[in-house]
């Protein structure tokens, strides 16, 4: 499974990286139902920590930020959108996933999904690290600019202030023609 298809199902809420059920149902190849009656059989394997139900503000906040699907959509008709809030898991609501789920995709889809936030850490990781070191080159190079600035605002300065530079010409006399 491709990383980049499961790293566009993980979303930032409450501080969390997580997943939507209906996502996961999505790409373990079962309903939304089916993997959340899963997981309400085994309810004390997911605490709060490992998964949450989202609040009306924070699916429609997610529904006007990235545009996820219209399966979210809310209708006054009552046909179509979701009847239930999702719920969201977090990684280790996932990693938990993989021991109520048992089919061989399960497994397979759990080991790319753990991949993917691996590399998402991962990244976050080099771009704190590239972060700093590019703080460090500013902090050390911040005195050399503002003296260069320093320099630069004074050539620019009203020429009254400074004596000109250069070889001065004397006029020719016409007397020697």
């Amino acid at each position: 499974m491709e990383l980049q298809v499961i790293q566009n199902k993980i979303y930032e809420i409450r501080g969390h990286k997580v997943m939507l059920d209906s996502d996961l149902a999505e790409l373990y190849g079962v309903t939304t139902g089916a993997l959340n009656q899963a997981v309400k059989r085994n309810s004390t394997r997911f605490p709060e920590d490992f998964m949450f139900q989202l609040s009306d503000n924070e699916l429609k906040s997610l529904i006007s930020q990235i545009v996820i699907s219209k399966k979210y959509n809310f209708s006054s008709s009552g046909r179509g959108g979701v009847r239930k809030m999702p719920f969201a898991f977090t990684e280790q609501g996932v990693a938990m996933l993989s021991s109520v789920l048992k089919s061989d995709k399960a497994v397979q889809v759990n080991i790319a999904i753990m991949r993917t936030f691996i590399a998402i850490r991962q990244y976050a990781l080099n771009y704190q690290d590239l972060k700093e070191k590019i703080e460090a080159i500013e902090s050390k190079y911040d005195k050399s600019f503002e003296d260069i600035n320093h320099a630069l605002n004074y050539l620019l300065s009203p020429k009254s202030d400074r004596k000109p530079i250069g070889f001065k010409q004397e006029k020719e006399s016409t007397e020697n023609i």
